[in-house]
């Protein structure tokens, strides 16, 4: 039974270095103009690699329209969520819990008040609610771009699930995660810092469970954590890419991270499955669009490939 415990983490441990061999870049490739559906879907989607797409939404008006005098006057009245929490991680692990934000309703133009620090706000702001909030709480934007993207739309013979509207502080940063979707995030002002990892590396990512709790900020303008009643456990990433702890998580040596930069005018394909994480610039603006990824046997091949690195255990 050892033997082919041990037969198996040899598997785990080579899988990845094969897949980085036969189709993966040691870098995240750049494209200067968006490709054809079918040269999309065939290049990039099939093979689940990630790629930086230049002027692929140069005709938004958006990218020269969005700066704070505009969005005050277009949507400055708009109450929205914005995800507050007093260390700029939210729904990310913390002590022995998975702690999301408080989401606060606030007004767009108290929000850009905080970001232009014209009012100080306790704690780290950030609009990152993703259910469609272009769509559901900002629609006066959307004359100033597409609601989706052709040749993705195309390619993919579906339209987006949700289109998200992102802006927040520097000390803003979305904890590794991956998602079930495969995503184009354009970056509209400013810039997005990302770091990626394959899902062929899944068996050197860290998961474990963790009670979910959320952050309730007291009248001195503290923080406490607050247990969610009667919730079920979350699994989640424990491990910080920008400081590894590699004596808890020592198979994280084996992962390969790609780092990239998305800078305002830019597009990246971030296949589904992918671990990422991310932090930008300050008041950085963006808007995604999430295309849920087909559920074939790219699916359940990840799957297996996740049972067996949670059976294993450490390599």
């Amino acid at each position: 039974m050892a033997d082919r415990l041990e037969a198996v983490r040899k598997c785990l441990r080579e899988f990845p270095q094969e897949a980085r061999e036969l189709y993966l870049s040691e870098s995240v490739p750049c494209l200067d103009q968006p490709p054809s559906p079918l040269e999309f879907y065939r290049e990039w989607i099939g093979p689940n690699k990630p790629c930086i797409i230049r002027n692929a939404f140069s005709h938004w008006p958006a990218l020269h329209k969005w700066n704070p005098s505009y969005l005050r006057e277009a949507v400055g009245s708009k109450v929205i969520s914005v995800a507050v929490t007093p260390n700029g991680y939210a729904d990310a692990v913390h002590g022995d819990r998975f702690v999301m934000p408080e989401e606060r309703r606030m007004t767009f133009s108290s929000l850009l008040d905080i970001m232009e620090q014209k009012e100080e706000g306790a704690g780290v702001f950030y609009v990152q609610k993703q259910c469609s909030n272009l769509m559901e709480e900002l629609l006066e934007l959307t004359g100033d771009l597409e609601t989706h993207v052709p040749w993705m739309s195309e390619a993919l013979g579906k339209q987006p699930d949700a289109v998200n509207f992102w802006l927040g502080e520097a000390g803003a940063v979305t904890s590794m995660h991956k998602d079930h979707y495969e995503n184009l995030y354009c970056v509209i002002s400013g810039e997005k810092q990302f770091i990626l990892i394959p899902p062929s590396d899944r068996a050197f990512i860290p998961y474990e469970i963790y009670q979910p709790a959320t952050y309730h900020q007291r009248e001195d303008g503290t923080f406490e954590v607050v247990d969610e009643e009667n919730a079920e456990k979350v699994p989640w990433i424990p491990l910080d890419p920008l400081e590894p702890d590699l004596e808890r998580y020592p198979d994280y040596r084996l992962a390969r991270p790609l780092h990239c930069t998305v800078k305002a005018g830019e597009m990246l394909y971030l296949p589904s499955l992918w671990f990422h994480h991310v932090r930008q610039s300050h008041g950085c603006i963006a808007v995604n669009f999430w295309y849920d990824m087909e559920f074939d046997i790219k699916y359940s091949y990840f799957q297996l490939l996740e049972s067996l690195s949670n059976t294993v255990g450490g390599l």
